[in-house]
Parts: C-alpha cells; structure tokens; sequence
C-alpha cells in the first residue's frame, strides 16, 4: 500500500458550524473561505469512535452541484489522513441520497468490507451554483442521518478544533518542480537516500529503491549504493523471470532488446536456448513481436522494461519484478540472516554471464551538415575491416579486431516492413560493441549518440571501475570517428558512465587558477565540496588527497568521497590524477 504524507494543518473555530436535521447547509463562497469544510470534516471524524474511521470503508457522493469535485477530493484527502482504508465514490461524483443509503446498507466490497458510513454533498432542492447552496452531511452504518447525540458532537468539535489532518496532493501537476525522469540525475532525493549522492546519508540507506517517470513506464532500480544499468536490468528479469515470475512460469516465448541496449540481453537468450530479436528504437517493434507470440521480456537502454502482459513499458512492472527476484533469492532468509541484495544479484549475474560495461554519450546541437558527414564518414570506413582493425590497433593495441560493421537495418519478422539507417555498428570478436546514431538534423542542428560497450566474460574483471573498463574503447570510438575534427567538440554534452577519482587536489582555487589547467574546474570544485565534508581536519586552502567514486549521467556529476586525508608532501603534483 502507498504511503502519503499526512499534513496536520493549524486552524481555529469557525462560527456558525452547526449541522441541522439535514447536515450543514451554507453558501458556496461561505464554504469556499479557507478551513471552512476542512474544518468540518475532521470535527465529524473526531466525533465517531475510533472503529468507524480507522480501516473503514466510507462513501462519499452527491448530486453534482457546484463546488462538489473540489469538496471530493478535500474529504478524500482527509479520509485518508484519519486512517480511512477506503472510500466509495459514485461514478463522478453521482449518487442520489437514497443510492447512498442503499450502498451503505447492501454493497459488499471484494474482502466482505462494507461502509460504517458517508459523507453526502447535497442541499437538496435548493439551488445550485457559484453564489447558491451547498451542503454536506453525515449518514451512519444504518444508512440514515446522523442522529443527535453525534450531530452534537460534530458541532461542539468544531468550537474547539486546532488541527485538521490532510494527506498531501499526490501528485503534484509540476511533479514538486523536479524532472519525471527516472535517472541519477533527476531521481536526486532517492539517489543520495540509497547512499549514491555526494554525501553520506543521515541513515543507513534501505536495500531497494526505485523510481518511474510522470506516467509511470519508465523505470529506475537501486540497490543499496549501488545502479543498475537499465541493460542489466532486463537481462536479469530475463534471467530469473521463469522462477521469480508466476506470469512466466511456463516459460518464455522469446525476449528482445532495442538495438542501441547493451547485448547482456543476447547473453541470456544465448545460454537459456530462447528466441532473441534486435529491433530499432520504438517500443513498437516490441509490440509486433509480442503480438506474433515472439516476445515474452523486452527493454531498452533509456529506462524502459516491460512484457507481453500489455503493449507498452511498464515501470511499476519492472519494479515488480525485481521484488519477486529479491523474494525468491531471500525465500530462505525469513528468519533474520543475511539479505540477498540487489548488488548480489547483479554480481553474480555477472559472474554467470559476464558484463557489459555501458555508457553512452550524446553530441547535441551539432551542426546538422558536419554531423552527416561524420556518419558519411564511418559508413565509407565500414568498407574495408582490414583497414578498421589497421587504425584501431594503431589507436590502441589492447582493443580487440572488428568482426562486422554495418549501417542497422531491421527486417520485421511479422509483417516483414523494414526500418533502414537505424546507426552505425562496429562490432568486436570478445563482443564488445561501438554504435552510432544520428537524430534531430533540422535547423537546430543534429544529436550524434555515440554508445560504447566493453564486454568482459571472464569473471575476474567484472568487478573492475566502468570508466577503467571502457577506456581503451572509448580512446578509440572518438578517435576512430574523428569525433573532434568533425564536430569540434573535445567532450559530449551528456555522458552516462562512472569512475573512480582517485585524486589529489588544492581546495578553494578560484577555476581561473593555474593549478585547474589541466582538469575541468567544475570537477575540481565538487571533487573538493564532497572532500570537504569528509574529513574533519581539511579546511578550505587544504592540499588534499581525495578516493571516491564519482558517477556521470544526463550531463550531471555527482561524487562519493570515500577516503579523504590531507596531504602532506608539498611538493604533491596538483590534481595528478593517480593509478589505484
């Protein structure tokens, strides 16, 4: 059951609150003054034992008049602040007086619950409308009016209230001013709840956290300091979905991934002997597949998840599916020992089917036309492997050969429609991948997504730092691509990824310092804000040695110092970065 936060609002008395034979009857602009129905609503509360409103069941209609969707929502948000478990309302809003009655009297909910009582929002045959009557009155579990002995209650209650209890809007129309996208860097109060912020947590941070976006099909899964990556997400559902999931006790049809979505996805399907489609960016292609009986579990790097129960992402199902994963692998831990977590989980996964090191960076606003000649460029290249693999051992000997490059094209194996120029693939012998794709070239200029994949299979390397792991492979993605020549750009606008910042630093340098000549200033600064906090005796103008993790994404920075001390050789080369 959801949580909200309950609100005790101060209020006073307000006069002429007494409820006649048929309720309170007022003005709507009376009822409109600030309190005044709230007012109200908590002295009937207060005025019932604790039996009629703590777990019960409540209706709460009327007959349409004015004011009555507002006073709907006021009394519902009320209700549940009091510990109502639930509320009947009539189908918007409507129920004549006599309905309510027969529902109070005879409507059995699903759990054999029936209501103790209900507030109806009726003045009757008098007139409705902005300047005319409203009104609202209490009717017991017997299905009539309030009788005396609690009308007299209701009344001396609201000669003496102070407080009235309200569970807040959920939710709030501009989302509480944040951004509705499931990330680290918009999901900041839960990131730093689960212990990934830059400080640490006032409390122990819980062992799951998730987050969806404003309509709820995107989806974001933590662990207890600790991310996991929307392509590892999926291919663990996959991975445990026939014994985790009743849905897919049977087994499954098949599974798919987006193109650009790490291939941790091909791996399972691969060891668990399952059909595995690749299709372009569109949930879409999922839904002809799914359709066909092809697909039973599909995602896509950008947060979405989802199945064959319906046809769209569904986030509140990925998270779902993760608590029955936890539930299962912890099925023998009810007695109070060690938690499987979720970094567990992820970890020995890994360990199973090797890891996909992940990041993507996005080049937006890039002028259209040199965008075109980028990806012209790296088409052309594609025409002779020999001379790839000449120019990527010449950028890196330790990266692996070029097996396959193409431009993506998708052939639906349903109707047999094809979506050409999908992006540009290189594809590695040890399974890694680089893929890049061009989006916006209208006169805004283009986006060029660049996504660079290091696979490592052998399970001592998949606990090793992802910006360590993707190094070589991103040294060669941008010079492979000329990214800088062709764009102008020594860095992207976004950059999803995570490292270490094993660092030494000098705190409060301005950025116009010469010590920040070879660092990006705002690094520097955080590097030393998080610093700062962690140890007692750094004090601004301290030389320090910082170890942390420091986690890139959407364009944002955010830092973990786990180890600061100050340094004390002075002759300590400023912001040398250093090898664990």
């Amino acid at each position: 059951m959801a949580t909200f936060k309950v609100s005790r609002v101060q209020t006073s008395p307000i006069d002429g609150q007494k409820p006649g034979t048929s309720g309170l009857r007022k003005k709507v602009t009376v009822f409109k003054q600030p309190h005044y129905l709230h007012n109200f609503v908590q002295s009937t509360f207060d005025a019932l034992s604790a039996s009629k409103v703590k777990g019960a069941t409540l209706v709460v209609s009327g007959d349409g008049r004015y004011f009555s969707k507002d006073a709907i929502q006021i009394i519902i948000q009320m209700s549940a602040a009091n510990g109502v478990r639930r509320v009947w309302v009539g189908q918007n809003g409507l129920l004549s007086t006599p309905a309510v009655s027969c529902v109070i009297r005879e409507r059995v909910g699903a759990d054999g619950s029936k209501a103790t009582g209900s507030f109806i929002l009726t003045a009757s045959h008098n007139p409705g409308g902005p300047h005319e009557d409203f009104g609202i009155k209490y009717n017991m579990e017997n299905g009539g009016p309030a009788p005396e002995g609690v009308t007299d209650k209701i009344y001396a209650n609201t000669k003496t209230i102070k407080e009235y209890l309200i569970a807040e809007d959920i939710p709030d129309e501009d989302f509480g001013g944040g951004h509705p996208d499931p990330n680290l860097t918009y999901a900041k109060e839960l990131v730093a709840r689960m212990g990934l912020g830059k400080e640490k947590p006032q409390n122990e941070p819980p062992e799951f956290g998730a987050a969806a976006d404003g309509d709820a099909d995107r989806n974001m899964v933590l662990g207890k300091r600790f991310f996991v990556t929307p392509s590892d997400s999926v291919a663990i559902i996959a991975a445990n979905a026939v014994q985790s999931i009743p849905y897919f006790s049977s087994g499954l049809k098949g599974v798919a991934r987006s193109m650009p979505t790490s291939a941790a996805l091909d791996v399972v399907a691969q060891h668990l002997n399952l059909k595995f489609f690749e299709v372009p960016t569109g949930w879409k292609f999922f839904g002809n597949l799914m359709d066909a009986g092809l697909c039973s579990v599909c995602g896509e790097e950008s947060f979405g998840t989802g199945s064959d129960h319906i046809r769209e992402k569904d986030g509140i199902w990925a998270v779902l599916a993760w608590l029955s994963i936890l539930a299962l692998k912890n099925k023998d831990n009810l007695s109070g020992g060690k938690l499987v977590t979720v970094e567990d989980i992820v970890t020995k996964h890994w360990a199973t089917y090797g890891r996909h090191y992940y990041t993507r960076y996005d080049y937006e606003n890039v002028d259209a036309g040199a965008a075109k000649e980028l990806m012209s460029y790296l088409v052309k290249l594609q025409s002779s492997l020999p001379d790839v693999n000449k120019i990527i051992k010449g950028i890196r000997s330790d990266v692996s050969s070029v097996v396959k490059a193409d431009e993506f094209e998708y052939k639906d194996p349903v109707d047999g429609s094809i979506s050409k120029h999908q992006g540009i693939r290189y594809l590695f012998k040890d399974g890694s991948r680089l893929v890049f794709r061009l989006s916006g070239t209208g006169s805004e200029g283009a986006t060029i997504r660049l996504y660079i994949e290091q696979y490592m299979k052998d399970p001592s390397k998949t606990g090793r730092d992802s910006q360590e792991a993707l190094a070589p492979l991103v040294d060669v993605a941008l010079k492979l691509s000329k990214m800088q020549a062709f764009t102008g750009r020594s860095a992207p606008t976004v950059d999803d990824g995570s490292g270490c910042i094993p660092c030494i630093l000098w705190l409060n340098q301005s950025p116009d310092s010469p010590y920040f000549a070879r660092r990006n200033p705002l690094d520097a600064i955080l590097m030393a804000e998080a610093s700062s906090a962690y140890a007692a005796d750094v004090r601004l103008g301290s030389l320090v040695r910082v170890r942390g993790r420091v986690t890139f994404f959407r364009g944002a920075l955010q830092i973990t110092a786990t180890d600061v001390v100050t340094e004390r050789d002075p002759n300590a080369e400023i912001l040398h970065w250093i090898s664990e």
